[in-house]
């Protein structure tokens, strides 16, 4: 089975926090539980459309922090979003490109998820580094 590799990185596009879930499960799914591992109040979370379920927005706000997550384009009432803002969006985008430099970690060779984990580990230690 495939694994999916969710992270959360700071402004700068440094890595934070790393969780792995399964394929075949949607993103949003493990959104709140990856946003639980870190501290949020007073930031701002930016995400992609696939994260705009109520039930992450309404997290992020019981934590005081913003969210910057565009609506899909079927909903009916549409909150304003900080276009400016989510540009900068694409600092996760260059994370994980980052990460691909890796082949180990691009062609995932790892049949263990522990193992795949922890050389995402080593690989996000290597990209402070440099």
């Amino acid at each position: 089975m495939n694994t999916k590799l969710h992270a959360i990185v700071d402004g700068l596009g440094n890595p934070v926090e790393f969780m792995l879930s399964a394929g075949n499960d949607h993103d949003s799914v493990h959104a709140v539980e990856l946003l639980e591992k870190v501290k949020i109040s007073g930031s701002n979370v930016l995400a992609d459309r696939a994260y705009e379920a109520k039930t992450i927005r309404a997290y992020i706000s019981e934590q005081g922090a913003s969210y910057v997550i565009p609506p899909q384009s079927n909903v009916s009432d549409p909150w304003p979003v900080d276009w400016w803002l989510y540009k900068e969006r694409h600092l996760v985008e260059c994370f994980f490109q980052k990460l691909k430099w890796f082949r180990r970690i691009a062609t995932r060779y790892d049949k263990l998820d522990a193992s795949f984990l922890a050389f995402v580990y080593i690989a996000a230690i290597a990209i402070l580094l440099i």
